[in-house]
């Protein structure tokens, strides 16, 4: 009878006192593009594999089993990762149709999220990005403009002139995120009022966010900026050099190399 309740005993201490095993996570890149055969509308995430080691614990004569559980991510935008896919209805050249980010393969893209239609600093951001649209062109870039206003309601504001507030016909498509899924996958949703802030969008011709920009709702952006924010991206991947601080086309940039390097800090003063 004591030999029977020791060996109860030891059972009991070896559940309890079974260490923790770690947990592994394979090394499998996270997809971010849509899935095959998913209708427009549906959730979709990105998955990665974990794989859990499990078993009563190390001894002898134990043998360790492994198990593979599938861990889903939200597809949300962070810098340095692929851009969240994304299609929608647009209105671009008194037209409405479809279009989605597989439109923009091989371009940069801005993505200019503002809060709503036939408001105030909204039409005088979208018609600013408008006029200088031939250089953005120009470096392969394109823009869009994004609000969750229907594609109804962008195409009459569209049409209204701009002495009377309105857009008078951009040289950009406007795209409806009626679902208000881009803005929420873009992190740019103010949930309170259920519109986006003043979120700019950069993304590589790879399909790579690089800027994310996002302010409050009061206060307009600046062409000149998004335009050479563009600039520095493609001059760094081109050359592998970096840009300092207020760098514009043209300027000195720095070799990425502690030594190398010098030759911009010692310029000055």
């Amino acid at each position: 009878m004591l030999a029977f309740r020791n060996r109860l005993m030891r059972n009991v201490s070896a559940r309890i006192l079974r260490p923790t095993l770690p947990i592994t996570v394979a090394k499998k890149p996270l997809s971010y593009s849509k899935p095959q055969n998913q209708e427009i509308g549906e959730e979709y995430t990105a998955t990665s594999t974990i794989t859990r080691l499990s078993g009563p614990g190390p001894g002898p004569g134990r043998a360790m089993k492994a198990r593979k559980i599938k861990r889903f991510d939200d597809s949300v935008a962070k810098v340095s990762r692929p851009a969240p896919f994304w299609e929608a209805k647009a209105v671009f050249e008194n037209q409405i149709s479809s279009l989605s980010l597989s439109n923009f393969e091989s371009k940069f893209l801005v993505m200019i999220f503002y809060p709503l239609d036939f408001t105030f600093v909204c039409p005088t951001e979208l018609t600013a990005f408008s006029d200088r649209i031939k250089e953005f062109k120009e470096i392969n870039t394109e823009v869009i403009g994004i609000s969750c206003d229907s594609e109804h309601t962008h195409y009459n504001w569209n049409k209204v002139p701009r002495n009377r507030g309105g857009l008078g016909n951009l040289k950009y498509p406007l795209i409806s995120d009626f679902s208000k899924r881009i803005s929420e996958d873009y992190g740019v949703l103010c949930e309170d009022k259920s519109f986006p802030f003043r979120g700019t969008i950069i993304i590589d011709d790879k399909g790579i966010i690089r800027v994310i920009n996002i302010g409050d709702t009061q206060i307009g952006r600046s062409v000149d900026e998004v335009l050479r924010l563009v600039q520095a991206i493609q001059f760094a991947n081109q050359y592998g050099e970096v840009c300092p601080a207020n760098w514009k086309k043209g300027d000195s940039t720095i070799i990425p190399d502690q030594e190398k390097a010098q030759s911009y800090f010692s310029q000055l003063k």
